[in-house]
């Protein structure tokens, strides 16, 4: 499915206290890996709601990460629980659009961790490239007519 010279668009919702911080580690120590993604930074990776997602995807997006501390290590407590027990719901919701679940990542990535942030970009716009373009609008074309 993948297409000839197509350069996937992924969307990052990245926790303020450790993955925003890793992506910035990783720029500050010249780790390369492909620009293809638009970070947004969050203050948790608890607070990334559902529709996040979809509208990212509405908008364009070809993956989306969600990328917060690791379990324990939450700023808030217990705000990447949430994101994990969320994340089982966002992909069943996803599914029924007709949404490959390699589209949306969550990982966790500490502050210290630019390494782990940039190998997880270059891996996951490799499996966006092999997945090809979403096409949003063509995928969902059938429920949005049934509606």
């Amino acid at each position: 499915m993948a297409q000839e010279g197509f350069e996937p668009r992924l969307i990052g919702f990245l926790c303020r206290w450790c993955s925003y911080t890793g992506a910035d580690l990783a720029g500050i120590s010249r780790i390369k890996y492909p620009p293809n993604l638009t970070p947004i930074k969050v203050m948790c990776s608890g607070r990334v709601d559902p529709t996040f997602i979809v509208q990212a995807f509405a908008s364009g997006a070809d993956g989306v990460l969600i990328a917060g501390c690791h379990p324990g290590d939450c700023h808030y407590d217990v705000g990447n629980y949430r994101a994990m027990r969320r994340y089982p719901m966002l992909m069943n919701l996803l599914e029924q659009f007709g949404i490959e679940r390699d589209r949306v990542w969550l990982r966790w990535i500490s502050a210290s961790e630019g390494n782990i942030f940039a190998d997880t970009i270059r891996e996951m716009t490799e499996r966006i490239k092999q997945l090809g373009p979403l096409n949003w609008t063509e995928r969902t074309r059938a429920i949005t007519e049934a509606v």
